[in-house]
């Protein structure tokens, strides 16, 4: 099994959503075995962001700074799914992250609709409702920073007790 991190973002929780989306994850058979809200300071999405995702490298101070802000602007929701694939399926299912360019049925072509050109004028962030890990080494180091192995937990669904042997 793998497992991903997931982050509601402030927009998210401003929306009354959480639920919602939450319940796409679940029915698509991810298991959560790690969540929490809290609001992390500008360090700690520094490392997430830059660190780990390297937004300020690839992207520039502009888009760096404007994210770090809207992610401040209240509580988030982070979360560790597990399943199989989880990571790419998870991807799938959250949609691209330009809102307006995501497909309908993905979570940011349902629930978001900004486009950068918009959020640009602004000098805000993009709403989109939710981070999701890139790829399998980004969601490692993620988890790493948003958890501690005690904040996970190793459990069997339901339908797992029908699947694996005693």
């Amino acid at each position: 099994m793998e497992r991903t991190l997931i982050i509601f973002k402030p927009d998210a929780l401003m929306r009354g959503i959480v639920g919602e989306v939450l319940a796409r994850f679940e029915k698509a058979g991810f298991k959560i075995v790690g969540a929490k809200m809290l609001q992390p300071d500008y360090e700690h999405y520094f490392k997430h962001y830059e660190g780990i995702g390297t937004l300020k490298t690839r992207k520039g101070d502009e888009i760096f700074e404007s994210t770090l802000a809207s992610m401040q602007e209240g509580p988030v929701i982070a979360m560790v799914l597990e399943g199989v694939d989880a990571v790419e399926t998870v991807r799938k299912m959250v949609g691209s992250t330009e809102p307006k360019s995501a497909l309908p049925g993905t979570i940011r072509g349902d629930y978001a609709h900004v486009s950068y050109g918009q959020a640009g004028k602004t000098g805000k962030g993009v709403a989109n409702i939710i981070h999701a890990s890139a790829d399998p080494e980004e969601a490692q180091k993620e988890i790493a920073h948003w958890f501690t192995g005690a904040e996970q937990f190793d459990y069997n669904a339901v339908h797992e007790h029908f699947t694996q042997p005693r």
